[in-house]
């Protein structure tokens, strides 16, 4: 299993609309809003790193209002 989490920065008021829209992805354990750099935090629970790469360059940034996204794979 290959956990991982994404940040997302997102177009100004669409926080909450993500959110949820992110919480609906397969492999979206969690998501939250988050003050600091970023707006949202998913954490993905997945089999590979290439099911960790569909869900953060096919899923998450095809959703309309994000800006972009940094993906960090955890190693323990």
């Amino acid at each position: 299993m290959v956990t991982a989490y994404i940040m997302v920065k997102a177009h100004t008021g669409d926080a909450d609309r993500l959110k949820s829209e992110i919480e609906a992805i397969d492999g979206v354990q969690e998501a939250h809003i988050v003050a600091g750099d970023v707006d949202l935090i998913a954490k993905v629970s997945v089999d590979t790193p290439a099911e960790v790469k569909d869900v953060a360059a096919t899923h998450i940034q095809d959703i309309e209002g994000v800006e972009s996204t940094q993906t960090y794979i955890a190693m323990d």
